[in-house]
């Protein structure tokens, strides 16, 4: 991995768990703007590692909330964001 990447994706993670503590699911967007003022390449690689943090978290609570229906004999939710 390019140090640029490590770079970003540790970036990305502290600011996923602070993101948490602070109940704030939009800060990353501050931390990318503060990035970017010094170096829009890092803040690219930031915010790539970060949206596929966000997208890795919701298709793992959409899996977790469709085993969880299955199992208790209620019909998997559905994708509704995709108009289905």
């Amino acid at each position: 991995m390019a140090l640029i990447d490590e770079l970003a994706d540790d970036l990305a993670a502290k600011t996923m768990a602070a993101m948490k503590e602070l109940d704030d699911d939009r800060f990353y967007m501050q931390v990318a703007k503060v990035v970017g003022t010094s170096s829009p390449s890092l803040q690219e690689a930031f915010m790539t590692s970060c949206r596929l943090r966000i997208s890795a978290q919701r298709g793992e609570a959409f899996l977790a909330d469709a085993l969880k229906s299955w199992r208790e004999g209620a019909t998997a939710p559905r994708d509704t964001e995709a108009g289905q």
